[in-house]
This record gives structure tokens, sequence and C-alpha cells, in this order.
């Protein structure tokens, strides 16, 4: 899943981000409630983690926005202010769940598992990604390329889905590491690289193959690879055709 988070301790935010992350999710960070707002109103996300207390808009504020532009992404709300109020306050401002600070990560990803695990709503409309024949669902963890399945570790899948987010879109290596491998660029290493090549024959092996005419019989051509290498930019996942 692609997760927001918006908390403005950064141990906190940081203690949450690594934990999804390590869980196989895709995590957004955002340090305040101005940006995580913005954010979440312009970005597609699965899922939202948010403070209640917050420079600029708080939780509160922004559970609002968001349902007033009629935005259903399930939000679990982070606070220290735990009395009976304070939540049923914010279930009606909007949230899906209420989780009082401090906690355990285990707890915070099994409330979001159960959401995730929630028929309808956004979270539903968003919990399968398509992009031509590949398709990705982001509940069951599993890639279909014209109905084969294809197996991916959870780096590869991570990869994956954050191209697929964001289709013919020119992805450079700086990009992929920060948002799938959450580090700084570093210019010596070919990570990205490396997993991209792997991702790439993973989905080629998958392709569906047509016959070519006036060659012998049973012989076949691949279609074109889905990852284009964008040189001296990037890569790019282009839907087939």
């Amino acid at each position: 899943m692609r997760v927001l988070v918006i908390e403005d301790d950064r141990s906190t935010a940081d203690y949450v981000a690594k934990g999804l992350g390590e869980a196989g999710h895709v995590v957004e960070v955002a340090r305040n409630g101005k940006d995580g707002l913005f954010m979440a109103l312009n970005e597609t996300f699965d899922a939202i983690i948010t403070d209640r207390m917050l420079p600029g808009p708080d939780g509160l504020a922004i559970l609002r926005a968001l349902r007033a532009s009629d935005i259903r992404t399930p939000v679990i709300m982070l606070t220290a202010m735990g009395e009976v109020e304070s939540r049923v306050e914010g279930l009606d401002a909007g949230a899906d769940d209420y989780l009082a600070k401090p906690f355990a990560f285990s707890e915070l990803r099994a409330r979001l598992d159960a959401l995730a695990r929630r028929p309808a709503g956004a979270m539903a409309e968003a919990a399968v990604l398509r992009v031509g024949d590949l398709e990705m669902d982001l509940l069951r963890r599993t890639v279909r390329r014209a109905g084969r399945p294809v197996e991916l570790l959870p780096t590869e899948f991570r990869l994956l889905e954050y191209m697929m987010r964001r289709p013919g879109q020119v992805l450079t290596r700086t990009m992929l590491l920060e948002h799938v491998w959450d580090f700084n660029f570093d210019p010596t290493t070919n990570v990205v690289d490396v997993h991209v090549s792997r991702l790439r024959r993973k989905l080629d092996a998958a392709a569906p193959q047509k016959a070519v005419e006036g060659t012998a019989e049973g012989a076949a051509e691949v279609t074109a690879p889905l990852i284009r290498t964008v040189r001296g930019a990037g890569y790019a996942l282009d839907p087939p055709g």
C-alpha cells in the first residue's frame, strides 16, 4: 500500500515510516499539516496516518477538508490526547480509527491491515493497479501479466508499485532511491539499475508472445518491454502499445 504519514515529531515519523517500509509499504512523510493536506488532496494514497496536533492545519482540520472534498481514503489518527471526548471528536470528523500515544508499532500495523481488509470505499477502489496487461493486487501482494503470475521479491514489488502509479512518467534514479529504498542519492550505487534489470526480465518473461509471419512454425516474438530506459535520465513504465 501507499501510505501518507503526517507527523511533526521526527522520531515518531521515522519510526512509523521505517516499520511500514520494512513491511513492504511505500511511505511518504509530511512534517506539518500544510504539506500533509496538500499531499493528501493532490496525490493518491491507500491510507493516511496523521497526528492530531500539528503545526498548520491540525489533524481534525485535515480530516474535515478531505471528507469535504469527498476523499474517502482511510485515516488513522495518532494523538497523545487519549480522552474519550477527543477520540469521539476525531471519529466524528471522519477518522476510521484512533490510536493513542505511546503505541506499539505492531498495533498500528494491525489496525492498518484491518482497514486494508475492508471490502468497500477508497481502499477497495485502490486495491488493484493496472497498466496495460499488467495487474498488481496490493492486498494479496500479487502481480500478473496477461493473466500469468509474476513472482517478485519485496523490493521488486515496491519498485513496480511506485512505477505503476506513474505510468509513462520518467523516474530518475534519485526519485527511485528516495521513494523505494528511502535513502538519499549516492552517485556510486547501482542498486536501482540492478533491481530494474531483474524486474524487467521477470515482466518480459511473462509477456504474451505473438507469431511472426513468414517464419518457421512456432517462431514468435516478445512484445516491447514494459520498462523503458531513458538514457541519461532514468526509467519509465510504458503501457503496451
